[in-house]
């Protein structure tokens, strides 16, 4: 499979601490590809250099054959790379509709994208003049999600999306997932193993910031001896 997004020999500083110790990763074209790692192994240090939000002080990022390590974040996001963070990123005090808005290119939408979020997420369309702070946490990572998805987005970089929502909403976010997996490719930092094993085509495990695995899903949710050894603990537990 052709890679949408390359990273090479990848190094990231915060401050004083060395943090991305030389990543490398393809993250092929189409469907859901995640990344694995115990706390603190790098993988929000990943999804954020990436972003533009922290700089690489060494290493190589491409996106779609373009070198974008140096760019602004604004100028990755128009690419069409989007990012939803651990802690959602939504503007509390502005309705569902302002927030969507926000994220879109003129601040007006299209009406199939508009109708395909309202598909996916029905509690963006009920609560549509609420104001974001107000919603519960299922509906406020649902709309994080979907400010995502307003505009056309080659690559979605997801972390941590079913951090503390109910198993009914995190069964509502695998269908969606898929929905929007078909035309979008998503990489996806995620602790809760069952949901990635729901998802994932392919993983990647990261480790005191280097890539110590990669390979199928499949595979791995298959080797419980190989889980052990890279996270030490059974993902199944998870």
């Amino acid at each position: 499979m052709n890679a949408i997004l390359r990273l090479d020999d990848v190094h990231t500083d915060i401050g004083q601490y060395h943090i991305l110790h030389g990543v490398s990763l393809d993250v092929p074209e189409g469907g859901v590809h995640v990344l694995l790692g115990r706390n603190g192994a790098g993988k929000t240090t990943t999804l954020r250099t990436i972003m533009g939000l922290w700089r690489a002080r060494r290493g190589t990022i491409i996106f779609r054959e373009r070198v974008i390590t140096a760019m602004r974040t604004p100028d990755i996001s128009r690419l069409g790379i989007a990012y939803v963070p651990e802690n959602m990123g939504i503007f509390g005090g502005l309705t569902i509709e302002e927030n969507m808005r926000l994220a879109t290119a003129n601040g007006s939408f299209d009406k199939g994208r508009l109708d395909r979020v309202m598909a996916l997420f029905p509690a963006m369309e009920k609560f549509w003049g609420k104001q974001a702070y107000a919603l519960s946490g299922g509906q406020k990572q649902m709309l994080a999600i979907s400010r995502a998805i307003i505009e056309k987005r080659d690559v979605i970089l997801i972390d941590e999306p079913t951090k503390g929502l109910a198993p009914s909403i995190i069964r509502a976010m695998i269908d969606a997932f898929r929905d929007i997996a078909r035309d979008t490719t998503i990489l996806l930092v995620e602790q809760n193993f069952l949901f990635a094993k729901a998802l994932g085509s392919t993983v990647a495990v990261i480790d005191d910031g280097r890539i110590v695995h990669r390979g199928g899903m499949a595979e791995l949710a298959a080797d419980t001896a190989l889980q052990t050894r890279l996270l030490s603990l059974s993902l199944e537990a998870h």
